[in-house]
């Protein structure tokens, strides 16, 4: 089975992978990143390329053989992450969360909804690491 993460250069996309990592390696599942869309200020939309995604796999120190890495134009990122889903056939989805203000409910945005609702298996959302949203990355 292959785990899928949703994936950009955030702390975001950043914590979602390393948690997609642990459970692969647990579980000696494959993994496929879908390298979705963001806004770059120097680029502007964008996605991740896979050596992109190689360079924060080795950067995080993890050496992977093969690694599936998935772009789209598609712009919602819900049902790209959802196609991703179907097309590996995945066993589980791994997604990042913003951290947002404690209101006393859970507050997703709507392509996470999408795929909380959506996806076919179980999703693990995380939550960003603030050490790698400010400024630096650790």
């Amino acid at each position: 089975m292959t785990i899928v993460v949703g994936y950009s250069p955030s702390g975001q996309g950043r914590a979602a992978l390393r948690a997609a990592l642990r459970y692969a390696a647990r579980n000696a599942e494959g993994m496929a990143i879908a390298s979705h869309q963001y806004h770059d200020p120097e680029r502007g939309l964008t996605a991740a390329t896979e050596d992109e995604v190689r360079a924060e796999l080795e950067r995080i120190g993890i050496e992977c053989g093969e690694v599936a890495v998935h772009t789209s134009a598609e712009r919602d990122i819900g049902e790209f992450l959802l196609s991703v889903i179907d097309e590996v056939e995945a066993s589980l989805i791994v997604i990042g969360l913003r951290r947002k203000p404690p209101i006393g409910k859970l507050n997703l945005g709507a392509s996470a909804r999408r795929v909380v609702l959506g996806a076919p298996c179980p999703v693990l959302a995380v939550k960003d690491d603030p050490l790698t949203t400010v400024k630096g990355r650790r």
